[in-house]
């Protein structure tokens, strides 16, 4: 629990999460609004495109805070006190991946509820809200992706340890790469039906991959959201192999 309350001081000692929080919310919530404003009056508003903009936009402001909560300390070489303090290393990094996937849980539970609201309330015709459980997940649900999202975020960070090197992998793979991966013919849809953030899409549009952006995994959204988890704790447990054999 004191690992813990030093990286929670830690994290926010700093302005970069009060500013990523603030971002990932007011875009999914501006998103909200702009999917509200756009859609004709004929066709009802749906709570999976509200929910558009923090699924797309606010993972990768997450990734970002998560990455920095790690690169910075390397930066600064305070990462060599917290070693000094922890020598197994692993206690201190594990905290760190704790304290940031919790932030950002309550980050996208907050962006989800928000732009929900923000949609039944310039939509109230649409009869939105939480009637069904596939509602629930695509709200609710928000919040574990964006914490397994920041796990991955932090050994990405803890494996390359230069903010700018982790955050432009981060983004890069994130927007880009795996949906250039489908199009590499012959075994292209193969490969992306089991890459880490299309399961996260399937688990957040349900078992019908519903939304702006489908998912073609095969896996259930119970099943995509663990298979999500897993690739995330793999990654930390090689970054943590990686951060014990090598200087800090």
């Amino acid at each position: 629990m004191n690992l813990l309350a030093v990286e929670r001081i830690k994290l926010f000692s700093t302005r970069s999460p009060w500013w990523c929080a603030l971002i990932a919310v007011g875009l999914s919530v501006g998103f909200a609004a702009i999917m509200a404003s756009a859609t004709s009056a004929d066709v009802p508003l749906t709570t999976s495109a509200t929910l558009f903009g923090g699924t797309q936009f606010g993972i990768a402001v997450v990734m970002v805070l998560a990455a920095l909560s790690v690169t910075t300390e390397y930066r600064f070489n305070t990462i060599r006190t917290t070693f000094q303090a922890v020598p197994h290393r692993s206690p201190a990094l594990v905290s760190k991946a704790v304290v940031v996937a919790l932030v950002g849980l309550v980050i996208g539970e907050i962006a989800a509820f928000g732009a929900l609201g923000l949609g039944m309330v310039l939509r109230p015709k649409d009869n939105l809200g939480l009637h069904t459980a596939q509602d629930w997940m695509n709200v609710a649900g928000l919040g574990p992706v964006f914490a397994i999202s920041a796990v991955l975020a932090v050994a990405i960070g803890v494996l390359i340890r230069h903010s700018a090197g982790a955050i432009a992998l981060l983004l890069i793979y994130y927007l880009a790469v795996e949906d250039l991966v489908s199009l590499i013919p012959k075994i292209g849809h193969h490969i992306h039906e089991w890459l880490p953030f299309n399961a996260a899409r399937k688990f957040l549009g349900g078992a019908g991959a519903e939304g702006p952006s489908p998912s073609d995994s095969p896996l259930s959204p119970g099943w995509a959201l663990a298979y999500f988890a897993g690739v995330a704790i793999v990654f930390l447990l090689v970054a943590l192999g990686v951060a014990k054999k090598r200087d800090a």
